[in-house]
């Protein structure tokens, strides 16, 4: 009997902690949103900037703009790797790199004012492929040009910059790309095994000017990005990363400037961005395959930035791991951007988009302020995307030359849940374009010219 009630007394212990676990759980899910930043923030580190210090000069660098400084960068990475970590000082100068630095573990690079590293031209020199990604389907291909695989604790700071030498590299590619940018999609849909889709030499597909895949620990501070090929900063499964004080000068094809994909604890803040396409693009893969990893995009704060470009805040196209917690907050724009906030999907991606908030975000003029549409290029079927929990706060716009706000879901599977507080336009063709929505929530909204009180009869 004894035993017995030993236990029983312990399942009720036990019953009692997990009760209390779920409470515990329930009350972090429907904590403020201020709470819930700061959770996320707990999260992030910045890493620990190395004591050793390397001079590229002193090993044989010459900024000139003329002598190729790859075999330099390949030494001294490597004598970072044997002293377990570096901190590589690039002094002032114009430094050509003919092909790509691949950074290892606890190394910071660490561009001085004044210094500048351009990468070559010639795409055999980004050979051999290495893993990477493109548009949302893993492959391999040529490597980006600063590339991190399955390393930690990387920076990349100073006051210098990094030029892709995209315009008259690989950029030029962008009109050859069609036929490997499809089968790199028939791939993807049939499922054929990621170390079969081999690219580079032959295909045209741009590599990215800097990747992090499957990293953690990541710094990019003070830094100037410019000339990308392609992508400029992709961030793709990588976890506990901030970039801050990041200035974007990036404007040929496809130049997004920050793309976390499949990406986890992601801190973006105090950038200056000036990019020929979207600012920031939250991405978690393409159709079949992403569905498949099914790791989302989450718990990723866009703060304090500076937007100027195509489009402001991206989530999509390619989210088919889905794509949740997301804080975009006290930001303005400067200049024209078509789109303010885009969420895009369509019924070929399925996943989710959800537990997104925008507060206190200024733009100037745009085409539309807020754009979320399951029918993104108008294209898909079998694999609806679920959008909801959308919290809108502080929206503003001086004019929009479209449409102010416009929700285009799905007839079996509506936009749900979207909430707008003290959105303000000042003047736009189309105030309101809403299709397969449910549960919007109007507070303080502002179309126009205010309507103040009513005039009496005369």
């Amino acid at each position: 009997m004894e035993g017995h009630l030993t236990r029983f007394y312990f399942f009720v212990f036990s019953l009692s902690i997990f009760l209390l676990m779920g409470c515990n759980n329930i009350q972090k899910e429907n904590g403020s949103r201020e709470e819930k930043i700061a959770e996320i923030l707990t999260h992030i580190r910045v890493p620990q900037i190395p004591g050793n210090v390397l001079t590229l000069t002193d090993y044989g660098a010459v900024g000139d703009s003329l002598t190729d400084n790859k075999a330099v960068f390949d030494s001294v990475l490597q004598l970072c790797k044997e002293q377990r970590g570096g901190r590589i000082v690039v002094p002032p100068g114009i430094y050509v790199v003919n092909g790509p630095i691949h950074l290892v573990s606890n190394v910071c690079l660490d561009l001085q004012k004044g210094a500048k590293i351009v990468f070559g031209t010639n795409p055999a020199d980004y050979l051999p492929v290495v893993p990477t990604s493109w548009e949302g389907t893993l492959l391999y291909n040529y490597s980006p040009l600063i590339y991190a695989y399955q390393q930690e604790n990387i920076s990349i700071i100073g006051e210098g910059t990094i030029d892709g030498n995209g315009e008259a590299g690989f950029s030029r590619w962008y009109d050859k790309q069609k036929p490997s940018q499809q089968l790199s999609r028939k791939m993807n849909h049939e499922g054929v095994p990621v170390e079969d889709r081999i690219f580079g030499e032959g295909h045209y597909l741009r590599p990215q000017l800097i990747q992090f895949f499957e990293c953690r620990n990541i710094l990019i501070e003070g830094i100037t990005i410019r000339n990308s090929p392609f992508w400029c900063v992709h961030l793709l499964k990588s976890e506990n990363i901030t970039a801050r004080k990041v200035k974007f000068d990036a404007f040929n094809k496809n130049n997004d400037g920050f793309d976390p994909e499949y990406a986890k604890n992601v801190l973006i803040e105090d950038i200056d961005f000036n990019n020929a396409d979207d600012n920031v693009a939250i991405k978690a893969g393409r159709d079949h395959e992403g569905r498949k990893v099914g790791t989302a995009s989450e718990n990723i704060i866009i703060r304090n930035c500076r937007f100027k470009g195509l489009h402001g805040v991206v989530i999509g196209s390619e989210m088919s791991a889905g794509v949740q917690h997301v804080y975009v907050e006290n930001c303005v724009a400067s200049g024209y951007c078509k789109r303010g906030v885009y969420l895009k999907s369509n019924p070929d991606r399925g996943g989710y988009i959800r537990d997104i908030y925008v507060n206190n975000v200024a733009f100037q003029g745009v085409e539309d302020l807020l754009f979320i549409t399951s029918h993104y290029h108008g294209e898909g079927e079998g694999f609806e995307t679920d959008i909801r929990d959308i919290h809108i706060d502080s929206l503003t716009c001086r004019s929009a030359s479209h449409a102010g706000l416009v929700i285009q879901g799905y007839p079996t599977k509506k936009v749900r849940d979207v909430h707008l507080s003290r959105v303000y336009i000042d003047s736009c063709t189309t105030a309101l374009s809403f299709r397969n929505a449910e549960h919007v929530v109007f507070n303080d909204v502002i179309i126009g010219d205010e309507v103040k009180v009513p005039t009496a009869v005369r």
